[in-house]
């Protein structure tokens, strides 16, 4: 006789090709998975060469596929092997597709790219429908303007994927914000399959224990992080010439450079941190949100983490969206203050420091998050956790998803 499984194993693909995001995300989610269900393991398939800086709780685990890097032309190059790119991407097909058949999951989740990077995920996702896996796509609040988010999904071809593959389709967010698929055409019934979530709520880590200790600053400061910092140079610029031009700002800050700034421009930026009492740099600590939860205020690039982050630990903040090369954290910071949540200021290139100390003035005396009344906003979480349990739980009663109590 053959007997359900009783322990649910969930896949998750995060492609991270740069920048802390996806993997962030995806972390988060599966931790609250294994949280809140005691008989549910998550595997993570993620080609972030940064994922081993963080901590995973237990019954989560990871299988890095080889990295790749875009190219400011827009192409993929191998990031540490000397490979032929296309050598590189057939290998992390074979390896997702491998490992997925191995682990023979009850809930498949992918973040943002419904094919994954270059279709790497498109054999795999049609192994797991044939065998009854549900198959589901987490999207962020905001994807990019329709302008270029149209023929981008046109020219990879998503939409029979998202019409005869996926079977839901998650928005981490909330329509007052943003729709991230308006203005792009998908069927209808791919319409239907889109569930918002709200924003996934973070919380402090179970050890308080930071890379980072109080030097020539303590608490409250204005945090400054450009998330990953790959493309957050004008934006720390900015924040250093402002307290060049007034010491006597009435807080100190804590600056986090992020893993992927160049090291050039983090050497320049910390000649600059030792000339000023009052600010303090560092590169990178994986446990951001301790760092967040003392800060008076936080200055921002305003990508999808560190929103989420500002809304669970209810800080003022200050953000500073790019715009290139997509408008997702332009729309984000612009909807979110039109609601009240954040204040936002747009990226000037005269980097005018007056204009940046006079906004750093006022920002701890602008309203709190909490302050706005938005029903469900923090709610992404809970919600998650209840849409993958009823799909998994299902999964495990199918009959080809069936094996014995010894599994």
């Amino acid at each position: 006789m053959v007997t359900q499984r009783r322990h649910i194993r969930v896949l998750m693909y995060s492609h991270d090709t740069f920048g802390l995001g996806h993997l962030r995300r995806t972390r988060a989610i599966a931790h609250s998975l294994v949280e809140q269900n005691e008989d549910l393991s998550v595997l993570i398939l993620t080609g972030s060469p940064i994922i081993g800086s963080f901590d995973f709780r237990s019954r989560v685990d990871f299988v890095r596929i080889p990295g790749v890097i875009k190219l400011k032309d827009g192409n993929y190059t191998t990031l540490k092997l000397k490979m032929a790119i296309e050598d590189t991407l057939a290998m992390r097909a074979s390896i997702i597709k491998h490992t997925a058949e191995a682990f023979n999951p009850d809930l498949f989740i992918v973040d943002k790219e419904p094919l994954g990077l270059r279709g790497e995920v498109h054999d795999t996702l049609i192994s797991l429908k044939e065998r009854g896996t549900p198959l589901v796509l987490g999207l962020r609040d905001v994807m990019d303007d329709p302008d270029l988010l149209e023929p981008e999904w046109k020219r990879k071809n998503v939409n029979p994927a998202l019409r005869d593959l996926y079977d839901q389709i998650w928005v981490y967010g909330l329509p007052q914000i943003c729709d991230p698929l308006e203005g792009v055409t998908i069927s209808d019934s791919a319409r239907r399959k889109m569930v918002y979530t709200g924003y996934l709520k973070r919380q402090l880590p179970a050890t308080a224990d930071l890379e980072y200790q109080p030097g020539k600053i303590t608490p409250p400061y204005i945090l400054v992080t450009p998330g990953g910092g790959g493309d957050g140079d004008a934006m720390v610029d900015w924040v250093l010439r402002a307290y060049e031009h007034d010491p006597n700002l009435p807080h100190p800050a804590l600056v986090v450079f992020g893993p992927f700034m160049k090291s050039d421009r983090q050497s320049e930026f910390m000649t600059r941190v030792d000339r000023l009492s009052n600010v303090e740099a560092i590169t990178f600590d994986a446990r951001m949100e301790s760092l967040m939860e003392p800060a008076v205020a936080v200055v921002a690039m305003g990508g999808y983490n560190t929103f989420c982050e500002i809304l669970s630990f209810d800080k003022r903040a200050l953000i500073i969206p790019r715009t290139r090369p997509r408008m997702e954290q332009f729309i984000r910071a612009s909807r979110a203050q039109d609601l009240g949540l954040v204040t936002m200021l747009e990226d000037r290139s005269d980097r005018d420091p007056i204009m940046m100390a006079t906004a750093l003035r006022q920002l701890p005396q602008q309203q709190r998050p909490s302050e706005v009344v938005v029903p469900g906003l923090m709610d992404g979480l809970s919600n998650v956790n209840r849409l993958a349990e009823n799909l998994a739980s299902a999964s495990c009663r199918y009959p080809q998803r069936l094996t014995s109590t010894a599994d």
